[in-house]
């Protein structure tokens, strides 16, 4: 059976570290079919651009475009445009993918009929790397997320990266761009479901992802993700799944009862959450080969910076999110 055109569709923005490795695995796929990569890269000044120069001057399916709006989204929705594949294949500059990659996205999408992608593998390079990696490998500190966990082909709500039909993905209007330039694939697929359409994740769709390597980034890259998933939030008017809330009440429980304590001077119920939390993290800590130490930071950052972003962007309200609104309405009217 022919295998339908692919495009590749990449948004980078200073991977130095990693695009060689990223660029390497997706040129290097046993796809049988044409297959293009599009990098779109949002201004990068650490040397990735000049990597990625030489990747266009010396493989002639890749392509690198000016992202000048910098944001993922606009990268992902200019990559698109670009192309006239049928099928496209989202990819990110963190991840390494397997030799099978594509074909096995592409026969996932034609066999079910659905957006499909596979699940987050995260793989640590530096000794926090691997903390974050095992604390993302954990239902306890990420929650019941199909796309961190399945074992078989299900419907699901999000997976990591995807593909899709380009008809689809034009259709719907490509990936949103949120102020905090985060939650855009979520925010894809929640669309996508609600239009009848269906996503699958299927772990033969195999990548690895390399997670932030440091306190500081971890921590900015988890805040971003619940400033996000309120910007969802307020304009879809409803989540996809209550998990986000989980860290926010998290710190909302932990912030109201040590306000309590401090002025009735009664600290048990701060104490007993803070036990319970820690002992949650140590429980992944202890499962893990990494440090106990490194594992508890991780988890702590990440579900404490979440649940800052989650309140914070509630608090905003809906007025940040209000010009993606207005830029749907206006395309929707008809042109004179």
């Amino acid at each position: 059976m022919p295998k339908p055109p692919v495009t590749i569709i990449l948004p980078v923005f200073n991977e130095v570290e990693t695009i060689d490795g990223t660029l390497t695995s997706l040129v290097d796929q046993d796809y049988e079919g044409s297959l293009d990569v599009v990098v779109a890269d949002g201004g990068s000044t650490d040397g990735t651009r000049e990597k990625l120069n030489d990747w266009a001057r010396s493989t002639s399916n890749v392509t690198v475009i000016n992202n000048e709006r910098r944001v993922q989204s606009y990268g992902l929705n200019a990559a698109a445009e670009m192309s006239d594949a049928p099928l496209l294949v989202r990819a990110d500059g963190h991840t390494h993918y397997a030799p099978d990659y594509v074909r096995q996205s592409v026969e996932t999408v034609i066999e079910t009929g659905a957006a499909a992608g596979g699940r987050m593998n995260p793989v640590g390079t530096s000794p926090f790397g691997r903390a974050v990696a095992a604390a993302m490998n954990s239902r306890l500190t990420m929650g019941p997320a199909r796309f961190h966990h399945a074992d078989r082909r299900e419907e699901v709500d999000t997976v990591y990266l995807g593909a899709f039909p380009r008809e689809d993905f034009l259709e719907l209007g490509g990936f949103r761009a949120f102020p905090s330039g985060a939650a855009e694939d979520a925010d894809f697929y929640h669309r996508w479901n609600r239009t009848g359409r269906r996503v699958v994740v299927d772990p033969v769709i195999h990548s690895e992802y390399t997670p932030r390597q440091e306190p500081g980034a971890l921590w900015h890259q988890y805040y971003r993700y619940g400033l996000g998933k309120s910007e969802m939030l307020w304009i879809n008017g409803r989540l996809p799944s209550p998990r986000p809330l989980a860290p926010a009440i998290l710190v909302v429980g932990l912030a109201t009862t040590g306000l309590a304590g401090f002025i009735t001077r009664k600290w048990w119920p701060f104490f007993a959450g803070l036990g319970s939390w820690l002992t949650v993290v140590g429980t992944v800590a202890i499962r893990s080969r990494a440090s106990f130490a490194r594992v508890v930071a991780a988890a702590m950052i990440m579900h404490t910076s979440y649940g800052i972003g989650v309140l914070q962007g509630l608090v905003r309200g809906p007025g940040a999110v209000a010009y993606l609104k207005q830029e749907e309405d206006r395309q929707e009217q008809p042109s004179d």
